[in-house]
C-alpha cells in the first residue's frame, strides 16, 4: 500500500514538472517579444529625443542668425553716416575702457604683505633691502613706498610731504583717459539725437514733397530717426557700466594708497625709534 502511495505522489509531482516546463517554455517568447517591443520603444524615444535635440539647435543657431542680420538691417537702415559715427564712439570708448581695466588690474597688489616685508626689512635695519622690495614691486603702493623709502634719513616731515606728493602724481595716473570715456560717453547719444532730428527733417521734406502727411511719407524718416537713437542710448548704456567700474577700482586704489602712505610712516618713525637715538 506504501508503494502505491509513493508512486502515485512521484506521479503526480512528475507531472507538476512537465507543466511548469512547458509553460515557462511557452511564456519565454512573450517576454523576448515584450523585451523587443520595450527596446523598440526605448529606440524610438532616444529617437525622437535627439530629433528635438536637434531641432533646439537648429532654432537657436537660426535665432542668433536672424539676431545677426536684424541688427545689420537696422543699422544700414539707421542712416549709415550717423550709425557709423555711434560706432566708433562706441569702438573708442570700449578701447579706453578696457585699457584702463587692464591698467587699473595690474596696479593691485598685495599692500599687506608688502609693507610687512619693509617693516621686517627696517627692524634689522636693511634700508636698501626695504628699497629693493619696493622697487621690485610693481603699482602705485610700492612708488609711494619707494619715495618714502629714498627720504627716510631726512626726517619724517620730509618724507610725509614726499608721500602726499608723490600719491596726487599716482592717482593721477589712475585717472588717467576718464575724461575721454566721459565724452563717449556722453557724445553716443547726442550723435543718435543729432540723427533722430535729421529724420525728423528728413519726413518733414518727404511730406512737403508728396503734398500728403500719409504714414507712408512720414515712415521713413521716422525710423531713422528712432533707430539713430536707440542705438546711441544703447552705446552710452554700455559704456557708462564700464565707467563705473573703473571709478570703483580707482577708488579702492586711491584707498589701499591713503592707508599704505599712514602705515609706511608709522613704520619709518619706529625705525627712526629704533636706529636714530
Amino acid at each position: 500500500m506504501k508503494k502505491v502511495f509513493a508512486f502515485v505522489a512521484m506521479m503526480g509531482l512528475l507531472t507538476f514538472g512537465v507543466n511548469q516546463t512547458i509553460n515557462a517554455q511557452e511564456e519565454a517568447p512573450a517576454i523576448e517579444e515584450v523585451a523587443q517591443e520595450d527596446s523598440a520603444a526605448v529606440d524610438t524615444i532616444a529617437a525622437a529625443e535627439d530629433v528635438e535635440a536637434d531641432d533646439v539647435i537648429a532654432e537657436e543657431e537660426d535665432d542668433a542668425k536672424g539676431l545677426h542680420k536684424t541688427i545689420k538691417v537696422k543699422f544700414i537702415e539707421g542712416s549709415a553716416g550717423f550709425m557709423a559715427l555711434v560706432a566708433i564712439a562706441m569702438i573708442f570708448g570700449l578701447a579706453l575702457c578696457i585699457e584702463r581695466i587692464i591698467f587699473l588690474s595690474l596696479s593691485e597688489i598685495n599692500s599687506k604683505k608688502l609693507l610687512e616685508d619693509i617693516q621686517a626689512a627696517l627692524e634689522n635695519g636693511d634700508v636698501e633691502g626695504a628699497k629693493a622690495i619696493c622697487r621690485d614691486t610693481r603699482g602705485p603702493v610700492a612708488s609711494i613706498c619707494y619715495q618714502g623709502m629714498l627720504r627716510i634719513d631726512e626726517g619724517l616731515d620730509v618724507v610725509e610731504r614726499s608721500v602726499v606728493s608723490y600719491g596726487s602724481v599716482q592717482a593721477s595716473n589712475l585717472e588717467k583717459n576718464l575724461s575721454w570715456i566721459t565724452l563717449f560717453i556722453a557724445m553716443s547719444p547726442s550723435l543718435g539725437f543729432l540723427g533722430t532730428v535729421i529724420g525728423m527733417v528728413q519726413a518733414f521734406d518727404d511730406i512737403q514733397k508728396a503734398g500728403d502727411i500719409s504714414p507712408n511719407v512720414v515712415a521713413g524718416g521716422m525710423k531713422v530717426a528712432l533707430i539713430t537713437t536707440i542705438f546711441g542710448i544703447i552705446v552710452a548704456l554700455i559704456l557708462q557700466v564700464f565707467y563705473n567700474y573703473i571709478l570703483s577700482k580707482v577708488e579702492a586704489l586711491n584707498t589701499d594708497m591713503e592707508d599704505s602712505s599712514v602705515s609706511l610712516l608709522d613704520i619709518i618713525m619706529k625705525y627712526n625709534l629704533k636706529f636714530k637715538k
